[in-house]
Order: structure tokens, then C-alpha cells, then sequence
């Protein structure tokens, strides 16, 4: 154990180093790396691949369910959104010592607000390799250090994709240190980076709830994060129903396994006889596992659809898989009041033409991202152009919703003066 604490905190103090010298770099010094890692990425790919076969192997050995290999995959399309994401930071404008007010007080002090690096910032996460390129990426755009901590199903991919980012900085004479990864797969180096508050300023968990509580539990260092993505599509009495049929098969069905899902499809009562039979058939024909209350099983008889009844435990759980619970509801009141009983603050949609419905979910859901006639798959930083995210936070301090790269700064006060004294 003292040789894992000693190991952490060696690690640690070289990414404190490095970030005094991220804070000099240039945009056009941090750009040329994020660039060369997309190249790097594309010409070792057959490289990365064999690694990634290795967890890969690994993941099935242990009985990693078929949603879990697929976040662990380095499919085509995982490496375009790398590569793309790579690209898409380096063309953003650069956060650092951007001024984002001004004033000059009565006494002639000229005073502002400068957004400046968080500093040294940890990222601890599972599964998915593609984190570690888009963690990396963003933090050092926004002139941060990172110490990324991959799950032990991802240890060979995340491994190589460090290296790989860390050789795109020393090609242009950057401290590769800004960028580091623990590589041990043993528990205790996750405590003991935790533990390290004088050297780590953020601590940002992607994961499930277990690894988020975990963090929260044993971090002395400021957390980001979000517990579960148990996400809502309501269908108002006011949709378009073939819009709504075609956001909820996508919403379940697109990628089960991942945070901005749907887990619960609400349908207001008006429109449950027309639409329910259609959609759930479809879902259940696409392998879906419906839960559903009584008013939608009435809805669905005869479509020869296995339905199973919800239960309480069943609204508040976050499934990551073909499971979906529905619920039939009087109007928008009730949909709104189960959203904010049962969710979990991540992303929620309303399909409807009503304005007046879509304004009244928009203000009163008090969820990190809300939307009108559109997939909660959507929740993410690269579709909402921030080029990559850094995950998403449900929290209502310093960030909230999808987080990128403006997401990654704090701000100071400068001011200058011309011999004022405070009398």
C-alpha cells in the first residue's frame, strides 16, 4: 500500500508541475498536439486495435454484458468521433485569460473578470476508452493537467490512447506530463489519488452509481458529477405522433447503454389508445422489456406484446439496457410532478406542438438538459457542437448538463490600478 500512495503522489506532483507550464502554452502550441493526437490516432489504429482486443477478450471472459462491450469497443465509429472531436476542440476559441467583463469603478480601478485553467484535474471513469481522448483533450485546450483513471475492463486501450496523446506532445516539445494515467488496476490508487487535495483541484467521475459514491465518499478534493440518467420522453396530449413514435424507438433503442437513454416513457392520457399499440410494439419487437402500469397495458391488449407490470423500484432505476418502464398520465401536471419525483436531473424530453407545453416543461423540469421534439440522446457535449464533453454534471454549482470546454475554467479578478490606496 506504501508503495501505491508514494507511486500516486509521485504522479500527482508531476501533473501539479505541469500544469504551471500548461498555463503558458499558446492556443497555437495546444492546437498542433490535439491535431497531431487525431493523426496519430488514425496511422495507429491497427495498434490500438490489438490492445483493445485484449480488453475485449478480457470483458467477455469476466461476463460483460453485450451493452458494456459495445462502450468498450473501438468501433469505426467510436474512433471518427475521437479523431472529429480532436479536431472540433482544436478549431474552438481558447478559453484562457479570455476577459468576460470589465468595469472601471469611480476611484479609476479598472477591474475584470479573467477565466484561467482549473489546474490539475482527475478523471476517473469505466468502460469507455473514448474517454480518455475526449477527458484529454478538453483539459488541455483549456490548459488544465489530467490524471485519467480508467476502469480495469479498459486497462490496454486506455493505456495506448494516453500514449499516444502524451507522444503527440512531446512531437512539439509540450511536457507530456500535462497529460498522465494510473496505470494499475489496483483499487487503492483510486483512494489515495482522492486523498490528494493539495495537488488535484477537481475530481470529475464517469461511471456508475457505485464509482460515483465511492468518489464522493472518499474524495477530499471538489467532485462533478451525476449519479444516474434515468431520463423521461413525455408524449403530450398536443404530439405529432409519428414524430413521437420515432424520438422514443431512438431515445431506448439507438444505444441502450449509456447515460442519455430513456428509461421511462410517459404518454398522456388522451393520446394512449392511438399511440402506445404502435410504439410499444415496435420497441418490443426491437427486443425491448416493457414495465408498464395498468392504464398501459389496457392501451396495448391485443398487440400480442408481453407486458410486465412496473413496480416503484422500476421508476427509479436506471437500466442501461432494452428495459423500459411506461406510464400512462392525466396531463402535463402529472408528468411533470413523476419527472421530478423519479428522475434524476440528467435530460428529459416533451414531444408536443403545443408552445405553451414546451415553454411550461422547459421551466419547471429542473433537469441539466431539457428538450422540445428531439431525442435525449442528444445530451452530449459533441452534438451540442462543445466538441467533446468531459461528462455531464447534475450538480448546480460551478457546472451543469453536458460539460466542455468552457466547463473546464474557473475565473479570478484582475485589476489594476494607478496608486489607489483604500482610505
Amino acid at each position: 500500500m506504501t508503495d501505491v500512495r508514494e507511486s500516486v503522489h509521485h504522479l500527482a506532483a508531476h501533473a501539479r508541475a505541469a500544469s504551471r507550464l500548461g498555463r503558458r502554452l499558446s492556443t497555437t502550441q495546444k492546437n498542433d498536439v490535439l491535431l497531431t493526437c487525431a493523426r496519430l490516432i488514425e496511422e495507429r489504429l491497427p495498434d490500438l486495435r490489438k490492445e483493445n482486443a485484449l480488453d475485449l477478450e478480457a470483458g467477455r471472459g469476466h461476463g460483460l454484458s453485450s451493452a458494456m462491450l459495445d462502450r468498450l469497443t473501438l468501433s469505426d465509429k467510436t474512433v471518427r468521433a475521437m479523431t472529429e472531436g480532436l479536431r472540433e476542440v482544436a478549431a474552438l476559441p481558447d478559453p484562457v485569460y479570455e476577459i468576460t467583463h470589465a468595469w472601471r469603478r469611480p476611484n479609476g480601478l479598472e477591474i475584470a473578470r479573467m477565466q484561467v485553467p482549473l489546474g490539475v484535474i482527475a478523471i476517473i471513469y469505466e468502460s469507455r476508452p473514448n474517454v480518455t481522448i475526449d477527458a484529454a483533450a478538453l483539459c488541455f485546450k483549456a490548459g488544465n493537467a489530467t490524471i485519467l483513471r480508467g476502469g480495469s475492463e479498459a486497462f490496454y486501450s486506455n493505456r495506448a490512447l494516453t500514449q499516444v496523446f502524451r507522444e503527440a506532445c512531446s512531437l512539439h516539445s509540450v511536457e507530456p506530463d500535462v497529460v498522465q494515467s494510473l496505470e494499475t488496476t489496483d483499487r487503492e490508487a483510486v483512494g489515495a489519488l482522492l486523498k490528494l487535495d493539495s495537488l488535484i483541484d477537481v475530481v470529475i467521475p464517469r461511471g456508475g452509481r457505485s464509482l460515483i459514491e465511492r468518489v464522493v465518499e472518499e474524495s477530499r478534493i471538489p467532485v462533478i458529477k451525476h449519479y444516474d440518467g434515468i431520463c423521461h420522453v413525455y408524449v403530450d396530449r398536443d404530439a405529432d405522433l409519428d414524430m413521437a413514435d420515432e424520438i422514443v424507438f431512438n431515445a431506448k433503442v439507438q444505444r441502450p447503454g449509456v447515460c442519455n437513454a430513456m428509461e421511462t416513457l410517459l404518454v398522456h392520457e388522451a393520446v394512449a389508445d392511438s399511440f402506445l399499440p404502435g410504439a410499444l410494439k415496435r420497441l418490443a419487437a426491437a427486443g425491448v422489456e416493457l414495465r408498464v402500469d395498468e392504464r398501459t397495458r389496457r392501451a396495448a391488449q391485443g398487440q400480442g406484446i408481453e407486458l410486465k407490470p412496473v413496480t416503484e423500484e422500476d421508476w427509479r432505476t436506471e437500466y442501461l439496457e432494452l428495459i423500459l418502464s411506461v406510464a400512462v398520465v392525466p396531463d402535463l401536471e402529472a408528468a411533470i410532478d413523476h419527472i421530478e419525483t423519479y428522475g434524476s436531473h440528467h435530460t428529459d424530453t416533451i414531444v408536443t406542438r403545443s408552445w405553451e407545453a414546451a415553454r411550461r416543461f422547459q421551466m419547471e423540469v429542473d433537469s441539466s438538459t431539457v428538450l422540445v421534439n428531439a431525442s435525449t440522446r442528444f445530451s452530449d457535449g459533441q452534438q451540442f457542437g462543445l466538441g467533446a464533453e468531459i461528462g455531464i454534471s447534475t450538480d448546480k454549482l460551478h457546472a451543469r448538463g453536458p460539460m466542455g470546454l468552457t466547463d473546464l475554467v474557473c475565473k479570478k479578478f484582475v485589476v489594476s490600478g494607478n496608486g489607489q490606496i483604500r482610505t
